[in-house]
């Protein structure tokens, strides 16, 4: 599978991403894993200061950065026929222009202008979750460089229903995650994904049933 997940902070991207990787090495599917689109990337960058350095580059290095990266697995989302991609473009258009370079606040190249060059079998899935939902994660569980202060959850709500209404993107799916543990998530995933995937990946689930 070709998968692109989006959704507000604290909506169970990350989540889901673990237990798709876990579920394939349990049935011999190895998933190209990127989950690293938001600043600082804790993923790859593991000391404080290198985190302290990336969040604190001019708002022009930050965009240009994150576009650069974002053509750069426009590559691997041709190359790879299992990938995982945490946010990625269209996560790039609401935090981006907000959050990571305000000074600049427009992207230079749009979301559909990254989705023209995608596979036709990509699947944008779409996590919500209700908004006292959200807030309670953040509290139980605050991240060390949290994006989404509480007091913007409806705006970035609002902002990713948007970007999902206008993707170019036509294999596309929504989960609401308010009431889903992990493993229900990846369940719910796995049966919800069913009508979206192309053939190759339809006889792949046959043959692991």
């Amino acid at each position: 599978m070709r998968l692109i997940l989006i959704g507000t902070e604290y909506t169970g991207k990350t989540t889901l991403c673990q237990g798709l990787m876990d579920w394939g090495h349990e049935n011999g599917i190895h998933h190209h894993l990127d989950d690293h689109f938001s600043i600082p990337d804790c993923q790859m960058l593991k000391s404080e200061e290198d985190q302290k350095i990336m969040t604190g580059l001019p708002d022009v290095l930050k965009e240009r950065f994150q576009r650069f990266q974002i053509a750069y697995h426009v590559r691997l989302i041709n190359k790879y026929e299992h990938i995982l991609l945490g946010g990625f473009h269209i996560e790039e258009a609401v935090y981006g222009p907000k959050y990571y370079y305000p000074s600049i606040g427009r992207l230079v190249e749009t979301p559909r202008a990254w989705e023209a060059g995608m596979p036709d079998d990509t699947v944008l899935v779409y996590l919500r979750a209700k908004k006292e939902v959200i807030a309670d994660r953040m509290k139980q569980n605050p991240h060390a460089y949290q994006v989404v202060p509480e007091s913007d959850i409806e705006e970035m709500q609002e902002a990713f229903n948007q970007e999902y209404r206008k993707s170019w993107i036509m294999r596309k799916l929504t989960i609401d995650t308010s009431e889903l543990s992990a493993d229900g998530l990846l369940e719910a995933f796995l049966k919800a994904s069913i009508p979206h995937l192309d053939t190759r990946d339809l006889l792949i689930r046959a043959a692991i049933a």
